[in-house]
């Protein structure tokens, strides 16, 4: 709110500039406006930085490689009965990965389900160390029984976000033939 209000004061401080009967504007009033323009840029990258005082001890080193890939596959063509999502950490660090976000996707309509586990057993969130992989099979019959018309959704996608929020990555697959991909 406090960066829009100070966003409005500047364009109705500046609309004078722009308000002229000259055929084009003069060279000190383009200058003003660029002016304006790189001092709204300047306070909008300031005001987004943290300015958190950390220990020397608790900074984290410049240069930190999380990259994941995800992999999510059908065990038929059309009407599967199994996803099985794969999540590979190719980075150097270690990440914690948030419960996965299952969304059946219709054109207009959406279902969400956050994924606990598998086999009756929670074991999100999970620790994923540089390297390694991670495999969890979906069995989407839990779901058709849940609510029968979810097997009339075309396509299925997996969110995946970090402990903290920060989204990881998704994939999407189709469930059943359409006219249009969308």
């Amino acid at each position: 709110m406090k960066k829009g209000s100070i966003l409005a004061v500047l364009l109705l401080n500046s609309l004078w500039l722009f308000a002229q009967n000259e055929v084009g504007p003069e060279g000190h009033k383009l200058l003003w406006v660029f002016l304006i323009l790189a001092a709204i840029t300047v306070a909008f990258i300031v005001s987004g930085r943290s300015f958190n005082k950390k220990s020397k001890r608790e900074r984290r080193p410049f240069l930190q490689l999380k990259k994941l890939s995800i992999k999510l596959e059908k065990n038929t063509n059309f009407y599967p009965d199994n996803l099985i999502l794969t999540v590979k950490n190719t980075g150097t660090t270690a990440i914690d990965l948030d419960q996965p976000l299952l969304i059946f996707d219709n054109f207009w309509m959406k279902r969400k389900f956050k994924l606990k586990g598998m086999d009756n057993y929670s074991f999100y969130p999970l620790y994923l160390e540089g390297g390694k992989t991670h495999q969890l099979t979906i069995d989407l019959n839990r779901f058709y029984s849940h609510d029968k018309s979810l097997k009339k959704y075309p396509k299925a996608k997996i969110y995946l976000k970090d402990v903290k929020g920060k989204r990881l990555g998704n994939k999407a697959v189709f469930l059943r033939k359409t006219l249009v991909k969308f």
